[in-house]
């Protein structure tokens, strides 16, 4: 996809004792076709002939170039009744996630933020955004509001929540903005992601110095105390679930073109029922 140049979108952050240009959004903000990130392989693989499409069948050697060529007509399919309605993902940070949110992104030519970088960024840098973390939370979740305030108030994106969208009211209201979705990935996908490549989680919620048991005892902990704000999203995307409805023997089999087929499924439904809801409450 070309560059394309969009409408001027500025603005300016009144954070904690400073103010910040927001990052993607001082002058103007361009459409990019992302890259694929640097994945774990085992999540970019082929399908294996043991792991099955829905009907029974084994897909041919092709099946990753029809799994794209479905997550596209699946997307030109959402995209009318969708009306450039952002879309916020929330979970555990994970390339898995961010690669869904990419490609999510990409088959519906809206925009894609990682909120989390945002943060950092508007904050100076993530060894920044981890002090004002254990100096002044309250600082750093005013912060993470203000981001997503910004995003809120705009269409068309595709938003890779941190964790900091689901511990208040206030950014659970901003969420209500757009269509959230729960991508709920095993913590050892994510334990092992980080041991891989320590750039995957924000140093401010996690040691990323340990080995990967200290690694997922601590995702552990924030998955327990994250939980109950992820549940909230309208809808959830389990790598597990989709791994079972696609009769896979591992888990690592699931791609992102798997569950990326399936947030746009659960998309449609949401958008449907809401488009069901408006017309019955026109008056007659």
């Amino acid at each position: 996809m070309e560059k394309v140049s969009v409408s001027h979108m500025n603005g300016r952050f009144a954070f904690p004792n400073r103010g910040f240009n927001f990052l993607q959004f001082k002058r103007s903000i361009f459409f990019l076709k992302f890259p694929s990130p640097n994945l774990n392989p085992n999540l970019l693989r082929p399908r294996k002939p043991n792991c099955s499409v829905p009907d029974g069948t084994v897909p041919s050697s092709a099946g990753a170039t029809d799994l794209t060529l479905a997550v596209k007509k699946k997307a030109a399919e959402v995209s009318s009744d969708l009306k450039g309605t952002s879309i916020f993902l929330v979970g555990m940070k994970s390339s898995l996630k961010t690669s869904l949110g990419k490609l999510l992104a990409d088959a519906l030519r809206y925009y894609y933020f990682d909120s989390d970088s945002l943060v950092e960024e508007a904050v100076g840098g993530a060894l920044a955004a981890k002090s004002l973390r254990e100096t002044d939370e309250k600082g750093f979740y005013e912060s993470e509001t203000e981001v997503l305030k910004q995003l809120s108030s705009m269409g068309r994106l595709v938003v890779c929540a941190g964790n900091g969208a689901v511990t208040t009211p206030t950014n659970l209201a901003l969420l209500r903005h757009g269509v959230s979705l729960w991508i709920d990935v095993p913590l050892d996908f994510v334990a092992t992601d980080i041991t891989e490549d320590q750039s995957q989680f924000p140093p401010s919620e996690i040691s990323i110095s340990g080995l990967y048991p200290e690694v997922k005892d601590e995702l552990g902990a924030l998955y327990d105390k994250y939980r109950a704000g992820y549940a909230t999203a309208d809808a959830v995307i389990s790598v597990r679930k989709v791994a079972s409805w696609l009769a896979c023997d591992n888990l690592d089999e699931v791609t992102r073109e798997d569950l990326t087929l399936e947030a746009l499924k659960e998309i449609q439904k949401l958008t449907r029922v809401k488009k069901m809801i408006e017309e019955a409450a026109r008056p007659f």
